[in-house]
């Protein structure tokens, strides 16, 4: 008897390991509550919502591209010199992401100044290609940066939204706090503007989202 040789099943785009490469940086493995990374940008960028966002978008593209690109070329990095390789891709991908946002958001872009650049030394992005884009496939790769990128982006936006708020009672630089509450005696919160406020709230956020994940120190 001839053994029938059956066809390879075909991977699907989202199964498993690819839903969850997207959806544990959300919550259950978030790059700043959990492994408590990107903390320096956190706190300097989230005064506004508008650079909160733009930070996180900036994240978002520059970890998922650096990961696809790195997954790609994994077998063909030399150990020795991996790093430098990472960095000098990581390199390029924020100085196309800042140029995209001069052209395009340049107001913003003066707003964030170095921090933009500062996205090359981020350990989030230098994470994931570590420990995720050096051993795993370009889709995968490519899902795990959305995912971590989001991550941060809504803790990014979060803390963003509530210090504008009680900072300067405007939410996207529109007036939300009425004008008869500060009438009646009601005072923006300096401590919003201020790098403390943003510490404050941050692990307050840390706080909250471990006890609703049950997480704990091992």
């Amino acid at each position: 008897m001839t053994a029938v040789a059956t066809p390879p099943q075909k991977r699907s785009l989202f199964g498993p390991d690819e839903r969850k490469a997207i959806k544990d940086p959300l919550w259950d493995n978030n790059p700043i509550a959990l492994q408590i990374l990107g903390i320096c940008s956190a706190l300097a960028v989230t005064t506004r919502l508008d650079k909160a966002l733009i930070m996180g978008l900036g994240v978002t593209f520059v970890c998922s591209l650096a990961n696809v690109i790195i997954s790609t070329i994994r077998t063909l990095i030399p150990n020795k010199i991996r790093i430098i390789v990472q960095l000098v891709v990581v390199s390029s991908v924020v100085i196309i992401f800042d140029q995209l946002l001069q052209a395009y958001m340049y107001d913003l872009s003066k707003q964030l100044s170095v921090f933009v650049g500062l996205i090359i030394t981020n350990c989030i992005v230098m994470g994931r290609l570590e420990a995720y884009a050096m051993g795993n496939p370009p889709w995968r790769s490519f899902l795990d940066g959305i995912g971590n990128g989001l991550g941060y982006a809504w803790i990014l936006a979060v803390v963003g939204a509530i210090r504008e708020i009680f900072g300067s009672g405007k939410l996207l630089g529109m007036q939300v706090i009425p004008q008869g509450l500060y009438d009646a005696g009601y005072v923006n919160n300096g401590l919003m503007v201020l790098a403390p406020g943003a510490f404050l709230l941050l692990g307050i956020i840390v706080w909250i989202q471990r006890s609703i994940s049950g997480y704990s120190e091992k």
